[in-house]
């Protein structure tokens, strides 16, 4: 589907200087010049935006579990990108797991790509994993275009993806930072929980699971990380930090100049220990969610910029896998589905407290790209930018019903909740792929590969 001469337009547009009014006109593709709202020419298409709704640009979403090939019965490409573009969201990155085979190799990631070919409804990248023993893949990898790499520093869930130590750390991160490379950590330890008390209460009570990941495996996981990164120069990126008491040590290393930032997840920002109830282990996740108190320093974290965005880490699976019959959060498998919701969750939660439109699209947006180098060509609209844009009404009210949602498995811990936020149209490279409750079957994501080293965000599809 080739796009001349087609204008959006809206009296309220989140461009990167602030709100306004604005005409955007996208030609091929990409943003061909932001103008005013009256800047338009005869025989142009025009959409205009009504006067209620919101113009953002493309959510994009740097934490998602797609789990294809080889475990596609608990997500996969064609699922998850519907529900992205439901959900406003226009880029992805995939995780290197729980997929078999895993994204360790770069055989393994040629088996990704040929799995997603032709399946996905919004544009997607890559991580790559670091485990014991994959030194070797590192380079062919990111030469072969991934965004980065992940570990884990504790047991993952799944065989085929193995914890690092501190020795295989320093072992690879050496060759990362040759590489200009990001790591991006799973920041728990497995000495605290060992060692964790063992809470009084049955396997059905949330506060069992929570004693079992106490935050000290948190902190002590981002110290390590800090000390590690301030060694060796690696760049280093905390995932979906739970533990507000994390915080300190993270601005006291960024202000020093170590490289070293962070991310939160909408599952911390808006549910809490005390609530959740007997048996729900549509609430489990690791690290957990924990109590009022720690969410509310976890916004103060976002505040002051010591956590720089907010994913989705959509973590999906069959509901047998969360153990639904027997409520069993110590045998549940620990994630939350929730990829197409991140939006009105997040902006829930931030309206109330009184945070801006700016302030959602550098935590959903911006920041997330700028991540994975992509910053200027997503999650900003500008003159260039792919023409990535989603439409929704910040007002409008809605209750959650899991089985409306588009990712495979319905199981979430929001269903039945009312949140804000509509998302009424999605555009990606100024296609339209949502519409008003209506996906349009177009699969017309592509690869976010970088076909050479340097190049990160270049076009490439497999």
């Amino acid at each position: 589907m080739t796009i001349a001469d087609l204008v959006i337009r809206g009296s309220r547009v989140v461009l990167p200087e602030g709100i306004a009014s604005a005409s955007i006109h996208i030609r091929d593709g990409r943003i061909e010049k932001v103008g005013a709202f009256d800047e338009v020419s005869a025989g142009q298409k025009i959409i205009d935006v009504d006067d209620s709704s919101v113009m953002m640009p493309g959510l994009v979403d740097t934490h998602v579990h797609i789990n294809e090939p080889g475990r596609t019965e608990w997500e996969g490409f064609e699922t998850a990108t519907q529900a992205a573009a439901a959900g406003g969201t226009t880029t992805l990155v995939d995780m290197p797991l729980n997929s078999i085979p895993p994204t360790t190799t770069v055989a393994g990631l040629r088996a990704k790509l040929a799995a997603a070919k032709d399946k996905c409804q919004v544009d997607v990248g890559f991580w790559a994993g670091v485990v014991p023993g994959n030194i070797g893949e590192l380079r062919g990898l990111y030469e072969a275009g991934v965004v980065g790499f992940k570990c884990f520093l504790v047991p993952s869930g799944v065989d085929e993806f193995p914890h690092v130590t501190e020795d295989n750390l320093r072992e690879a991160m050496p060759e990362l930072t040759r590489l200009g490379a990001l790591l991006i950590v799973h920041a728990e330890l497995p000495g605290p929980i060992d060692r964790a008390a063992v809470s009084d209460g049955g396997a059905r009570e949330y506060r069992s699971f929570l004693c079992s990941r106490p935050p000290t495996a948190e902190n002590e996981a981002v110290a390590l990380m800090i000390r590690l990164s301030g060694q060796l120069g690696t760049g280093v990126h905390i995932v979906h930090l739970s533990s507000a008491d994390a915080i300190p040590l993270l601005r006291a290393a960024q202000r020093e100049g170590v490289k070293i930032t962070a991310e939160t997840c909408p599952h911390y920002l808006h549910l809490a220990a005390e609530d959740v109830p007997l048996g729900a282990t549509e609430y489990k996740c690791c690290p957990p969610i924990r109590d009022r108190e720690n969410r509310e320093q976890l916004w103060q974290g976002l505040i002051d910029g010591t956590i720089g965005i907010i994913v989705s880490d959509h973590s999906p699976c069959p509901g047998s896998m969360k153990e639904q019959q027997s409520g069993n959060f110590l045998e549940a498998w620990g994630g939350i589905a929730s990829l197409e919701l991140r939006l009105p969750v997040v902006w829930t939660e931030a309206q109330e407290r009184g945070f801006s439109l700016e302030q959602l699209t550098r935590w959903l947006c911006s920041g997330p790209a700028a991540l994975v180098g992509l910053e200027r060509r997503k999650g900003e609209i500008l003159a260039g930018a792919d023409a990535d844009l989603v439409i929704w009404n910040p007002d409008e009210e809605f209750r959650v019903s899991a089985a409306s949602l588009h990712h495979r498995h319905k199981l979430t811990p929001y269903a039945g909740e009312t949140l804000r936020g509509v998302v009424k149209k999605t555009f990606l490279r100024g296609i339209k792929i949502y519409d008003d409750g209506r996906l349009i079957q177009y699969p017309s994501g592509k690869f976010l590969l970088a076909t050479q080293k340097g190049t990160k965000g270049t076009d490439r599809m497999s």
